[in-house]
């Protein structure tokens, strides 16, 4: 085990700022959005006695310095500069949404760096990974004055245009929706976010999807990899069942009664698979 706490990874660009806990073997784990700061110590919490927890503040938001691009290359080399500049050959990759995106990434372009692959309800690899179902299984629950305010934000938000402010309503008028049950939703977490990183990595994602990167990439990873998805998810399971499928021996965990965020609706329902993946 590392030593637990706080670092910074100095790069050409800047620095990267993350905290690092748990037992165990390394564990790089990556926070969703894009464009938010990073809520995952709770998901850390959860998988700290099987995994050491190395979290980190994606590039565009402070007290990470490093900024443009926002590129789903550019997301990849800041996580194999997490685990230079701590003395890591290789990890676990944990992932979450977004960031179970961006570690199936990691897996297709540097395998070489992977224990193996933790992906939670993400966004899937296979085109378009589920963008227009969430957005569609969300607003179907608003009433229609409210989806319309949300989509029209969320254009502007894609478009590069708008500010913080805009996002934190988007997220506070979908946040309950996210769960299985909204009306026991936890509160919402004060998330910092930023327009640029959200519109220029979505328009990166999307270029990936066209070149077909993960449909091919994957089928070349040959470490251990489990998915873990909410049954009740925004985001189908059936993009998780679509990714898995891709990477030989993949396995997928369905957490019944749970969204988006199984660890936070179903406490242990993470950990309890990829203790036995271990």
């Amino acid at each position: 085990m590392g030593e637990s706490g706080s670092f910074t990874v100095e790069v050409p660009a800047g620095s990267i700022a993350g905290e690092r806990a748990g037992n165990g073997s390394p564990a790089l784990v990556l926070h969703g959005g894009p464009g938010l700061s990073d809520y995952t110590e709770s998901l850390a919490r959860e998988l700290g006695d099987v995994l050491e927890t190395i979290r980190y503040q994606q590039r565009g938001q402070e007290p990470t310095t490093v900024g443009e691009p926002y590129t789903v290359e550019a997301h990849v080399e800041d996580a194999v500069a997490v685990l230079d500049g701590l003395g890591i050959e290789r990890a676990w990759v944990v992932g979450h949404s977004w960031g179970g995106h961006l570690a199936m990434h990691l897996a297709a372009a540097r395998a070489d760096r992977l224990l193996g692959l933790i992906v939670i309800d993400p966004l899937g690899a296979v085109p378009d990974g589920g963008e227009k179902e969430l957005e569609e299984n969300l607003t179907s629950r608003l009433p229609p004055e409210t989806a319309e305010r949300v989509n029209a934000l969320d254009a502007e938000l894609l478009a590069g245009r708008g500010g913080e402010a805009d996002i934190t309503e988007m997220m506070r008028l979908v946040w309950p929706f996210y769960f299985a049950d909204p009306e026991a939703a936890p509160a919402m977490p004060p998330f910092r976010s930023s327009v640029s990183v959200y519109s220029q990595t979505w328009e990166s994602i999307r270029s990936h999807f066209a070149a077909g990167t993960l449909v091919s990439g994957l089928s070349r990873f040959t470490r251990p990899a489990l998915f873990v998805h909410g049954a009740d998810s925004p985001i189908s399971p059936a993009r998780s069942d679509e990714s898995a499928s891709l990477i030989p021996g993949a396995r997928v965990e369905i957490v019944s009664g749970a969204g988006h965020f199984p660890w936070l609706e179903r406490p242990g329902s993470v950990a309890t698979p990829v203790r036995e993946l271990l």
